[in-house]
């Protein structure tokens, strides 16, 4: 290839020549370029300037890159994305760049634009119609044509999978459907949708299907028997797999009442071993995904709602934390075991609960035993509170469905004292376990969440001024100021937005065999071991729990830790996939539920302040959507980062973050998730009998608030 070449593939004009000599000329006297035209360098790094391709993004939500050739024999370099300039789109999944590197540790690189090339999807995800593809993903503006003979047999409204061809360089983009996934209008479209859209497996492989279905009972031999103990399981109602089971009871010791708690886990380490095909889908998969319709879960069936599940009733395999703390929740002692358990009674969280409110014991339990686990909970309820944790008070939207999959309605998940109490149990479960693994010397995948960055916290420290809230200096901030903010505002109408914006300035939690402590937990060590059922990183905290006590088969493999790294990045990856694909399903939900309130006006906040629009959220059922900045009063609009808002320069209208706003449904696309409203603030009053809907679910009638001046 020549210089002809190179300014042809780049777009270089006859003014680029010099440069273009002299950059060729830098290379020859380097080495990097000898006379043959053939670049000599390290095949296990990468060059200084290369073709990157987006695919995720990092805990900062900064987006990460690979390259788009990799012939190295190790593992394929992992590329930090500097931040676009100022002006410029983010980079999203998907996009290609001609990029600058600089080598920031082993197979690590930090990668700064020179170019953006396009965005070239692997695969297209949409609904077949009248010889198009209409793309779920909303990012993807136009439509893909399918040329006749391409349609792999496709029927109208279908939802389709397929591939790009090769296309000119002007007119509609063609591709090829190699795959028909159901009717749009279908049941389970949402999640169909959310399992391609973001490459989640969801059918396993023979071998690893064969494997569990040879399953059976664990025998008693090496293991403890606790079958007499009345452990309970406390989940959802609608869970189909019980991964832990609880039991306390008042203790004394040397230091005074205290509590004895007994944490049970189910032992997949028993029946999913190291290298079989089980194993490797596992890891593959990560961890399970919940959608409101469905699960796709890590293990197969036989596994996850079988052996592994602590039915009541039934003889199970089980690993267990026996865990002995004082009057003030202070952890006194622990010891693991492997047992061979019989969960008394599956208990709901609202049954728990009631039961608790009433004094009364829940069928199957014996008497004293529920109240002795609320007992402890409380006990460790105060030592979190000394502690200082980060507790933030956003419920989980629980969609309701009916038998054909039709949308009912969204609601806030209630979140009750039961939940909370599995939450201690299983948090101090996770403690000991990271505690024990350090004593025995033994590899730990710690779960690991690091302080929030200084960039966030000076854009955080800006946003809460506007409310007259201040944080501690970061030198000296401490989960414990954040509560004391958030408790600052419960009860304000910001309250929400406060949550969701201190939230999103945390750092996200990873999995890494690095210990850095858990900041919004206010721990020092935290390893997760509570639910192998569905996240392979508990899997192999088991593993090497029983390797390190040497309690039996099921151990970790020798030489298995030396790929914990790789596997702490691939599972943290593995998890924010799932989360996202879970928020996405409820999103698409909540816009088909919205769909005929198209019209209506609500009840909204302002969620987000951007200089080409806004973003509100509705009070009553969480639903966010965008404002486009064309929607709003004709007006000149200034962006004030600083203030976090628009201005109108000729009206004065102000438009904040966090400001109550009502907020007329213009648009809802079910398939994408999509909702566009138009504010009403700086509209003329509204037309008698329009409707307004306050919580999403009924409709009514309402006078407008005048339009906001400042």
């Amino acid at each position: 290839m020549g210089k002809t070449e190179i300014s042809r593939e780049f777009g270089l004009g006859h003014e680029h020549r010099p440069a273009l000599r002299a950059l060729l000329r830098e290379l020859k006297d380097s080495g990097e370029l000898p006379p043959s035209g053939r670049p000599q360098r390290d095949p296990e790094r990468l060059p200084e300037v290369t073709v990157l391709e987006v695919f995720g993004t990092d805990p900062d939500g900064d987006p990460l890159a690979r390259p788009l050739r990799w012939e190295g024999a190790g593992r394929m370099p992992l590329v930090y994305m500097h931040p676009e300039a100022r002006g410029q789109p983010a980079l999203a999944p998907g996009d290609r760049v001609l990029a600058r590197l600089k080598p920031i540790g082993r197979d690590k690189y930090e990668g700064r634009t020179m170019r953006r090339i396009g965005s070239v999807p692997a695969r297209v995800l949409g609904v077949y119609e009248g010889g198009r593809i209409a793309p779920v993903d909303r990012r993807q503006k136009a439509d893909w044509v399918v040329p006749p003979g391409e349609s792999g047999g496709a029927l109208p409204g279908e939802i389709v999978l397929a591939e790009p061809l090769p296309a000119a360089a002007l007119g509609p983009r063609p591709a090829r459907i190699i795959e028909r996934l159901g009717p749009a209008a279908g049941p389970r479209a949402v999640s169909i949708v959310c399992v391609h859209a973001h490459g989640i497996p969801d059918v396993f492989p023979p071998e690893a299907l064969a494997e569990a279905g040879e399953a059976g009972p664990a025998l008693p031999a090496g293991r403890e028997d606790l079958r007499d103990l009345p452990l309970v399981t406390i989940d959802g109602e609608d869970a189909r797999d019980f991964d832990d089971a609880v039991f306390a009871e008042a203790a004394s010791g040397d230091g005074g009442e205290g509590w004895r708690l007994v944490v049970a886990i189910a032992d997949v380490a028993h029946y999913v071993r190291p290298g079989s095909a089980l194993d490797r889908e596992a890891r593959l998969r990560g961890n399970s995904v919940y959608f409101p319709d469905r699960v796709v879960p890590m293990l197969p069936e036989a596994l996850s709602n079988g052996w592994c599940s602590l039915r009541p009733g039934e003889n199970r395999a089980c690993l267990f934390a026996e865990i002995r703390i004082d009057g003030a929740g202070r952890k006194v002692g622990h010891r693991f075991g492997r047992g061979l358990m019989r969960s008394a009674a599956r208990l709901t969280y609202e049954a728990a609960q009631a039961a608790s409110d009433a004094g009364a014991d829940p069928e199957g339990v014996p008497a004293g035993r529920l109240a002795a686990l609320f007992g402890a909970y409380r006990a460790l309820l105060s030592a979190r509170e000394a502690r200082g944790t980060l507790d933030l008070d956003l419920p989980e939207r629980r969609v309701l469905l009916d038998a054909d999959g039709t949308v009912l309605g969204v609601e806030p998940r209630a979140r009750l004292d039961s939940h909370r109490l599995i939450e201690e149990f299983m948090v101090a479960a996770n403690v000991c376990a990271a505690e024990e693994l350090e004593r025995l010397a033994q590899p730990c995948l710690y779960r690991v969440h690091d302080r929030p960055s200084d960039a966030k916290l000076e854009g955080l420290r800006q946003f809460l001024a506007t409310f007259g809230l201040s944080l501690a200096p970061a030198g000296e901030l401490r989960p414990g100021h954040f509560a004391r903010i958030l408790e600052q505002v419960r009860g304000r109408p910001e309250e929400r937005l406060v949550n969701e914006t201190v939230l999103r300035a945390q750092s996200q939690a990873a999995y890494s065999p690095d210990n850095i402590g858990h900041f919004g937990l206010a721990l020092a060590r935290y390893a997760h071991f509570t639910s192998p059922i569905r996240r392979y990183a508990d899997l192999l905290v088991h593993r090497a729990l029983v390797r390190g006590l040497r309690l039996g088969d099921g151990a970790l493999a020798a030489g298995e830790e030396a790929g914990f790294v790789e596997a702490g990045e691939h599972l943290t990856r593995t998890e924010r996939r799932a989360a996202q694909a879970e928020r996405d399903a409820v999103d698409r939900y909540l816009a088909a539920f919205l769909q005929d309130r198209v019209g209506n006006v609500f009840d909204a906040r302002i969620s987000g302040v951007t200089r080409f629009g806004l973003f509100v959220t509705l009070d009553g059922n969480g639903a966010s959507g965008i404002v486009p900045l064309a929607s709003l009063p004709d007006d000149k609009w200034f962006h004030d980062e600083a203030a976090q808002s628009l201005v109108g320069q000729r009206t004065g209208l102000r438009l904040a973050l966090g400001e109550a706003v009502e907020a007329r449904l213009v648009e809802a696309a079910p398939l994408t998730g999509g909702l566009v409203f138009h504010l009403m603030q700086g509209v003329p009053r509204r037309p008698r009998g329009e409707h307004r809907d306050t919580q999403g679910n009924s409709r009514g009638n309402s006078r407008r608030k005048p339009p906001r001046q400042s």
